[in-house]
């Protein structure tokens, strides 16, 4: 394959993946235009339509998706190899998606993931979106379902309670409710504000690491993983749990690569720390004062 196609059909990953030209241009340091000419030029040479476009972004075609499946299996070959190489110069780095709260846990325990001595390096992918491990995207990440591919492993971790949580010693009776916006809104407990309470949302944010930030401010209520409202001691339950909300939690690998030796190692260490703080997942554990 000739460099150059190579470079458009990595562009064109970029634009498949996040969605449109803005997220594609934030990712390369490409303008939007020059991104959507390069589009037109792929489809040119290919003969065919890879998009639907419209004002809200890029949807891919049938021919689009079947593109993205075939690029995606060489690069799964291409950091195989990648891994393979670098297992034997000693460099080889653990790949780890998760959302926005595991990241959090596992960088505040980060000596206990990786440890001194350690050869390889760790690298953290934040986001909400579901890990892709099926390609080898990531080597482990944290799921709230356990996978249904069969070529994908899974440790049962314990399970994720949700409550609201307001300031501590405010007013319960508080309407006002702080979200993250909409259109970030992925995952089942940030969009409940949305199902319950839209009318009431004061304030919105791009990230849930916010959150309880404008919650100890006194700007409103929000709805929090237990695990991490708990240990906020400027922060209480607004009632109880919401129990349409708790979900069993998974660490998930490829079932090839997990037996590679720092894959297995840094799996471990990961599965221990999130074991030892299960009670608090589950919301066992009472919010310190």
């Amino acid at each position: 394959m000739k460099s150059g196609n190579w470079d458009s059909y990595q562009l064109f990953l970029q634009v498949a993946r996040s969605g449109g030209l803005t997220g594609a241009s934030a990712a390369t340091a490409l303008s939007p235009a020059t991104i959507g000419r390069r589009m037109l030029d792929l489809e040119q040479e290919l003969g065919r339509a890879l998009f639907h476009r419209s004002q809200t972004g890029y949807r891919l075609t049938a021919d689009g998706q079947t593109l993205v499946d075939h690029l995606q299996e060489m690069e799964a070959a291409a950091r195989k190899v990648e891994a393979w190489r670098q297992s034997s110069e000693g460099g080889a780095t653990v790949r780890i998606a998760a959302g926005t709260w595991i990241s959090w846990l596992l960088t505040e325990n980060f000596s206990a993931i990786r440890m001194p001595g350690d050869t390889f390096g760790i690298s953290l992918a934040i986001g909400e979106a579901r890990a892709n491990l099926n390609y080898r995207e990531s080597d482990i990440g944290i799921r709230a379902f356990e996978p249904e591919e069969s070529n994908l492993a899974a440790r049962l971790l314990g399970e994720v309670a949700y409550a609201v949580y307001v300031r501590r010693n405010a007013s319960q009776d508080d309407g006002r409710w702080i979200a993250v916006g909409a259109e970030d809104a992925i995952s089942s407990y940030l969009r409940w504000p949305y199902q319950n309470a839209g009318s009431a949302i004061v304030a919105t944010v791009n990230r849930p690491r916010s959150l309880p930030d404008l919650v100890r401010a006194g700007a409103g209520k929000a709805v929090l993983p237990c695990f991490v409202g708990d240990l906020y001691p400027e922060l209480e339950r607004c009632g109880g749990e919401l129990p349409e909300l708790r979900h069993r939690q998974w660490i998930v690998m490829n079932a090839e690569d997990r037996h590679r030796p720092e894959i297995r190692m840094v799996a471990d260490r990961m599965t221990k720390l999130l074991k030892s703080y299960t009670d608090l997942f589950a919301g066992k554990r009472a919010s310190r004062g």
